[in-house]
Order: C-alpha cells, then sequence, then structure tokens
C-alpha cells in the first residue's frame, strides 16, 4: 500500500519522514505546543527523529503520518491517523501545529483532506479524537470538522510525565461526514 500524498488550495501533505525532524521539532520540541499531547515534548532534534522513524517502522495498516507543508515549502505540523482497527473500520486522528502557523487555518484544511482520505480510501466509517477537556483549540477544530462529543470524560486514560490526564472522545461518523458534504 503507498502512502496517500494529499493536496489542498495552500497545502501538501506527504508521508513524514525522517529528514522533517528538525521542523517537526519547531512543535515537538516545543512544551506549549506539547502540553497536551500523550508524550512530553522532546529534548532534541535527535530524539524528534526517534520518534518519526519508530512511527514509520510501524507499518501503514495501523499507523501513518503526514508532514503538513505550505505549497512553497515551510512545514506547518503533522497529522496522523492511529489505533486503527480495519475490522472495526474505526480508527483515530492526531495533529500538531507547529506554534509559528497557530490560528491560521492551516489544520482544519489539512484536517478535511484527510478526513475525506479516511472516510472514502481507507473506507472508514468512525474517526475518534482523544482530546483534552482543556485544550480548546482542538476542541474547536474538532467541532469545527463535525466532530460530536460522545459521554463524559475518560477519567486518567493517559499517564503522561509523572501525572494522569483525562480525556474526552469525540467522533464523526462517515453518514455524517457525507452529510456535511451535500451527499
Amino acid at each position: 500500500m503507498s502512502f496517500p500524498t494529499l493536496e489542498t488550495e495552500r497545502l501538501l501533505l506527504r508521508e513524514i519522514v525522517e529528514s522533517d525532524a528538525e521542523a517537526l521539532h519547531a512543535a515537538y520540541g516545543n512544551p506549549e505546543a506539547m502540553r497536551f499531547w500523550d508524550f512530553p515534548a522532546t529534548r532534541t532534534v535527535a530524539e524528534t527523529a526517534a520518534l518519526i522513524k519508530s512511527a514509520r517502522s510501524g507499518g501503514r495498516i495501523r499507523h501513518g503520518v503526514w508532514a503538513i507543508q505550505q505549497r512553497g515549502g515551510s512545514f506547518v505540523g503533522m497529522i496522523n491517523y492511529h489505533h486503527r482497527e480495519a475490522q472495526h473500520r474505526r480508527l483515530e486522528l492526531g495533529w500538531i501545529t507547529v506554534p509559528a502557523y497557530w490560528r491560521q487555518g492551516f489544520m482544519t484544511e489539512a484536517a478535511r483532506v484527510v478526513l475525506r482520505n479516511c472516510f472514502i480510501a481507507m473506507n472508514t466509517n468512525r474517526v475518534e479524537a482523544l482530546i483534552e477537556p482543556e485544550n480548546a483549540a482542538s476542541l474547536a477544530l474538532a467541532a469545527k470538522l463535525g466532530f460530536v462529543r460522545e459521554g463524559g470524560p475518560l477519567r486518567d486514560r493517559l499517564f503522561v510525565d509523572g501525572g494522569f490526564r483525562s480525556v474526552l472522545m469525540l467522533a464523526l461518523l462517515k453518514s455524517g461526514w457525507l452529510k456535511e458534504q451535500g451527499r
């Protein structure tokens, strides 16, 4: 299975590679950008490169990562699917934007084309996002994309940097996504 390159008006999404480590480290190495991730900020570009290598080694069936860059070449962030269960036609999405590109609509644009790929090309029926209740930016993005919160918090779901964190489960079903697309 070849990893798809996706395009939008302003962006090119391509499979992330280890040489993206320095650019991704602008997010992964930033404690503010990483405060809601399920692992702490990386200390070095080499640590970020090791995470990219690990993500790529797991195979694309259960996990895939796109580097997001402006058509002019600037690295904006990354978006991934993970915990994919093809039998159940579900997966989770995660995303991060380099702080210099926050609040410019890049992740909304990227997520829309990734969702299309997930629902159409990957035959997914349910896309989930686990988001911490304090992560207002990701909650707003998920709402803009049509995700719906399901139930209360999943208490102490994550253990990060010595402490437990609770998350909210949000999901977008293919039927809801198709309705949003006017189909």
